[in-house]
């Protein structure tokens, strides 16, 4: 179907498919009239993704996740800040609310979530694609309930913002503080055994103690090797078999006076033996004299090398006490060692309570202040205000559309009804009727006109179907 056909075939049913463009964009016309007005208000709020924590001082990395302008945008439309919507406003404490209620479902459900369906129904979410600011929006036929709804709503997110941030920090803040009380016992029983112990084993500083003790037990340990060195000093002397070599005999002043004195008697004895004899009264005295020192040194010499056994004696006896001495430390030093490791493993079983019971309370406490704080990233940027005039219907538009609609229909329409009743409207027609070729075209249009009207129309189809015949005849 060429271009002119179809202008023939519009043409021709022009009166159908005007009528059908008539009753579309009329019906458009009565229908956006009659429709209630809508009227739209919108409100802004703003998503702070970059702003620390004020409590913990740190930024959340699931705020910089992608998703979360997108879970953000679920909060404001999920069933939960619409009921919230519903408790703000007030909804379910009217009567003529709740008789619509009970005429709608019968009584059956709750009137909360009924409201909250209806309200999410006309409302509509925006986030911006490049800004962290999300556009609330609610169509209503009162423009100061539309108004009134859309700030409830932004009102309605911060509060479940902050109740989705402040019900887990309680949970937490419940489990911190059963966890600090079990923490306290722990601690508690650990100082406790620590405390028994000590009174127990009387130790306070267990290192300054060990450390004396140490120091003692070194002092024995050198006194015992003075005495063993003591006792086989004198041990080896006892086994010599004179005692004038003796360095004590040697040394001795008393000893070596009485040497010097013999000496000189006996000197004095050899020049009155020979001056005066061995019978003389005053040789016989001298020789007395000699026979005295002699014993008196014997006396003497006796006396050191029994002083030698007796401190040979000594030494063994203090050997041996020394020895019993230092066993008793040992225990004592390895008692002490012992009770100092027994008080290191109750001391740091205390200070891990501690540590313990210091990490959970300040768990605890971050997660009481969190549970108890009231701030949110969440801020209103712009506030809803009641709409000047309504958004729907627009009529204007409505019409448009529509007009444009009806012309597609009015098309539709007269194709529909030409193809029901084809007609023969020129020579295409009826070459294409006939698989023929036109070999002449007779148009009334040639004789005068007797209608004014159709004279311009006429000439025009005259000299189309002149100039079809004309190519037929050459073709010919």
């Amino acid at each position: 179907m060429t271009l002119h056909q179809l202008l023939l075939i519009l043409w021709a049913r022009r009166k159908p498919a005007l009528a059908v463009l008539a009753l579309t964009v009329l019906a458009t016309l009565v229908v956006s009239l009659m429709l209630p007005k809508q009227y739209k208000a919108s409100t802004a709020v703003v998503v702070d993704v970059k702003s620390p924590d004020p409590i913990a001082g740190m930024v959340l990395p699931g705020m910089m996740a992608p998703g979360y302008m997108a879970t953000q945008v679920d909060i404001v439309t999920s069933d939960r800040t619409a009921q919230r919507v519903v408790k703000l406003l007030r909804m379910d404490e009217s009567t003529q609310i709740r008789e619509q209620w009970l005429e709608a479902t019968q009584g059956k459900g709750e009137i909360t979530h009924w409201l909250a369906e209806l309200l999410q129904k006309k409302l509509s979410v925006q986030p911006s694609r490049e800004s962290n600011v999300i556009n609330i929006a609610f169509t209503g036929q009162e423009p100061a309930f539309t108004a009134a709804v859309a700030n409830a709503f932004a009102q309605a997110y911060i509060d479940t913002t902050i109740e989705l941030r402040v019900e887990p920090a309680r949970q937490y803040a419940t489990w911190f503080d059963s966890q600090v009380k079990a923490q306290r016992e722990r601690l508690e029983a650990a100082q406790k055994a620590l405390s028994d112990f000590q009174q127990e084993s009387g130790i306070i500083a267990t290192d300054e103690r060990l450390d004396y003790e140490m120091q003692k037990y070194n002092e024995l340990s050198s006194q015992l090797t003075q005495a063993e060195a003591q006792g086989a000093d004198s041990t080896s002397k006892q086994k010599l078999g004179s005692s004038d070599t003796l360095p004590e005999v040697m040394t001795n002043p008393l000893i070596n006076q009485l040497k010097a004195d013999v000496a000189r008697l006996e000197s004095r004895l050899k020049e009155l033996s020979g001056n005066l004899g061995e019978n003389h009264p005053q040789h016989q005295r001298t020789l007395a004299e000699v026979n005295e020192l002699k014993a008196r040194l014997k006396s003497e010499t006796l006396k050191v090398t029994s002083s030698i056994g007796t401190a040979g004696r000594v030494s063994q006896a203090k050997e041996v006490e020394l020895q019993a001495a230092i066993e008793a430390q040992r225990r004592k030093v390895l008692d002490l060692k012992r009770q100092r490791d027994e008080i290191s493993v109750l001391v740091r079983e205390v200070e891990t309570a501690q540590r313990g019971f210091d990490a959970i309370g300040q768990r605890m406490t971050q997660s009481t202040l969190e549970a108890q704080s009231l701030q949110t990233n969440v801020s209103v940027l712009t506030p809803a205000f009641e709409p000047l005039g309504p958004s729907a219907p627009k009529v204007f538009l409505n019409v448009l559309v529509s007009f444009a609609a009806g012309l597609v229909l009015a098309v539709a329409v007269a194709l529909a009804v030409e193809l029901a009743q084809p007609r023969v409207r020129s020579a295409a027609d009826l070459a294409l009727a006939m698989s023929v070729p036109v070999l002449a075209v007779l148009d009334p249009a040639t004789r005068p006109p007797t209608d004014g009207k159709w004279r311009f129309w006429r000439r025009l189809r005259a000299w189309r179907d002149g100039r079809g015949v004309q190519m037929k005849v050459s073709e010919a």
